[in-house]
């Protein structure tokens, strides 16, 4: 996370909202000859201190669970460089502007038996943001075959012990330049989601 205060004055549920809404992040673990790390879906509880994933079993990061592993799941959003022109103020150096949040806790196996109920509640979590399409479910996959793919899946829980979050959106700036730089963004941006970000940089403050 940034060290500037200016970039962490985030309430927990904007947090908490921001990961659940993307549902997707970068587990990471400290493995025998250094950090894995494996990109995840998850589906995160109502009360925010715990999340559902699951890892294929050939994955390192499932094979070097155990009994448990403290893991971080970094989930980021819109991001996207910051040219100094565009701030029209003198002695400004570029940067970059984003959101992430962390995850910190532990991460678990489950048992082989929870993972169609995980299966279904991950898959209904992003099939009912594709409505008015008709919901996907395993309901409609040969018997036999999801068998077969739940056999080579490891159902996870990741319970959290700890939740930050970096929006780094020129706070620190005065509002004229902010606004300034969020429409260089909006003209000419690199980055991801950058019309996304911009419109953030011009609420932040």
């Amino acid at each position: 996370m940034h060290p500037n205060p200016a970039f962490r004055q985030i309430p927990q549920q904007t947090i908490l909202d921001f990961v659940r809404a993307r549902g997707f992040g970068t587990l990471t673990v400290n493995g025998p000859d250094g950090p894995l790390a494996a990109h995840v879906p998850f589906v995160l509880s109502d009360d925010g201190q715990m999340a559902e994933l699951h890892l294929v079993r050939s994955n390192p990061i499932a094979r070097a669970l155990g009994d448990g592993q403290a893991a971080l799941l970094a989930v980021t959003g819109p991001d996207g460089y910051i040219s100094p022109d565009w701030y029209c103020v003198a002695d400004q150096v570029p940067t970059w502007n984003y959101l992430a949040a962390h995850l910190r806790g532990t991460l678990r196996a489950l048992p082989a038996n929870e993972m169609r109920g995980q299966l279904d509640r991950l898959s209904a979590e992003f099939e009912n943001r594709l409505r008015p399409k008709a919901p996907w479910t395993t309901d409609k996959m040969p018997a036999d075959l999801l068998t077969r793919l739940m056999r080579s899946i490891l159902p996870c829980r990741f319970d959290i012990a700890q939740l930050d979050g970096t929006w780094k959106l020129g706070q620190n700036k005065p509002e004229p330049a902010r606004h300034s730089a969020a429409d260089g963004l909006s003209e000419a941006g690199i980055g991801s989601e950058t019309a996304t970000l911009a419109a953030l940089m011009r609420v932040s403050g």
